[in-house]
């Protein structure tokens, strides 16, 4: 048995900065527990061809870590990964590997949290606090397509990618015109025959992707000060592509008018460009970046069924306006299961499961702290993630709360049900206009079961900050007698 002042589950971008926070507030008795054999959370599972950060590189780091060798504008995949296990190692931060969570219940006798995990490292864990770091990019979503089963072929989740399988000069179907089928399609167009099933077409504007340069690149190891400069200017930007997305009508326009001219620019054939164009508000869905996803289309390279997949006949694939095509290896790039977090099933508070307290959709105080479930936060979970810029300024905002709330407790922090009433009316009042909500399409943002928005925070960064730096703690219920920690 392992007892600590603070269980961390998960040891992605998140986990990583809860263990740093906590060391900075002083909080050295924690472990961390991860179900893989590394660290590297969404860097380490997304290994498709072409998978790669659409924020700047920059900026998509801690800030205490800044990378001066990142390759170019936009991480690819495997630099983010590394990049997270060298953190780790400088910060010496020592996960247990192969160790999924498998329970963890609070214990109001003891007020202890109570996990048990699995794997190669099976054990029972005792912690005053508990972290839920698990990211909401884990378990693909596969759609419930009649025949599905009954592909002969290779098949697999982008986010599964199978790298044993040669695909080359194969005919591939693809499934999905999200953001990894955008990165994924133009690199296995390359080498294979590639057929889209598009449902809805996306909102795409140029990337504008470049390399650094070693000169670039020992500029920024030689001058810190110009490395902070440059992150700060790509937090300004960042921010500022808020408005496009939220619903600002003049920004909205401009950057709907940039989507449009890469398209018509791309792509030739009116037809084709007819499909490619969505009808629904600009920012309803996320915006994706890709220089090279409509010159594949408009190549010819990529055959677009501007259909959704429908259903599956061994190796025919049937679109619904029942045009049919016949592929040898098909790859779903059809999203993950991000609005019913399937971590929340395991965990039971005080009288209930996470997964009932959230089945009307998530909810939670300073999108981190969740009523009913004492001493427990959960990072980049309900209303964390963003459309506009890096989602690890938010993880670093949440750490830093919850780090500090466990350092100055005298007791149990219980979140009050009517705070979390009330940062949830927040939420839903703050989101009502905007093109999650209104702008005609469905996303993955809104829960089907509520209709709430329960993904996205629907403000900036700094809003967030203020949020939770205004946070007095009159958030959790007072406790008359405090019975220590392990």
């Amino acid at each position: 048995m392992t007892r600590v002042e603070v269980a961390i589950v998960g040891a992605g971008f998140a986990g990583l900065a809860m263990a740093m926070a906590l060391r900075q507030a002083g909080v050295e008795s924690f472990t961390l527990i991860e179900r893989a054999k590394s660290v590297g959370g969404t860097w380490r599972d997304n290994t498709y061809p072409g998978v790669a950060c659409d924020v700047p590189s920059h900026l998509y780091g801690f800030a205490n870590h800044p990378n001066p060798e990142w390759s170019g504008l936009y991480a690819e995949g495997d630099e983010i990964r590394a990049y997270l296990e060298r953190v780790a190692e400088l910060e010496g931060i020592d996960p247990t590997f192969d160790a999924p969570l498998l329970s963890a219940v609070w214990d109001g006798s003891y007020e202890i949290w109570r996990l048990h995990t699995g794997g190669s490292h099976p054990e029972v864990i005792e912690a005053s606090a508990l972290v839920l770091a698990c990211g909401r990019l884990t378990e693909p979503a596969i759609p419930e397509i009649p025949g599905l089963e009954s592909f002969p072929g290779p098949m697999f989740h982008s986010s599964r990618w199978d790298h044993d399988v040669d695909l080359t000069g194969l005919r591939i179907g693809v499934v999905g015109t999200g953001a990894s089928a955008v990165q994924l399609v133009p690199e296995i167009a390359r080498f294979a025959e590639v057929t889209l099933f598009q449902r809805t077409p996306a909102w795409i504007v140029p990337r504008d992707a470049h390399d650094y340069s070693d000169s670039d690149r020992a500029g920024f190891a030689a001058d810190p000060a110009a490395l902070a400069r440059l992150r700060a200017t790509l937090d300004a930007e960042g921010e500022a592509r808020f408005a496009s997305r939220s619903g600002d009508q003049d920004a909205a326009a401009a950057a709907r008018a940039i989507a449009l001219d890469h398209l018509h620019t791309h792509v030739r054939n009116p037809t084709l460009r007819a499909a490619l164009t969505p009808d629904y508000a600009f920012g309803c869905k996320r915006v994706l970046l890709s220089d090279e996803f409509y010159p594949a289309i408009g190549s010819g390279a990529v055959t677009l069924e501007a259909s959704a997949l429908a259903s599956v006949e061994g190796s025919t694939l049937i679109a619904a306006n029942g045009t049919r095509h016949t592929v040898d290896a098909l790859v779903l790039a059809t999203g993950f299961a991000a609005s019913r977090q399937p971590y929340a099933e395991l965990v039971r508070g005080e009288t209930e499961t996470l997964d009932e307290h959230w089945s009307a959709g998530m909810t939670s105080f300073g999108s981190t702290a969740v009523s009913g479930f004492p001493n427990m936060f959960v990072l980049n979970g309900p209303n964390a993630s963003l459309g506009h810029t890096s989602s690890v300024l938010m993880i670093e905002e949440q750490a830093t709360y919850v780090a500090q709330a466990l350092a100055t407790r005298t007791g149990v922090l219980r979140v009050d049900p009517a705070a979390e009433a009330a940062y949830t009316a927040e939420i839903d009042t703050a989101a009502a206009s905007t093109p999650w909500m209104t702008g005609g399409c469905n996303n993955w943002y809104v829960d089907d079961r509520s209709g709430r928005l329960t993904l996205l925070w629907p403000a900036t960064v700094s809003a967030f900050r203020a949020r939770l730096s205004a946070a007095d703690g009159s958030e959790f219920l007072p406790t008359p007698v405090a019975r220590g920690s392990l």
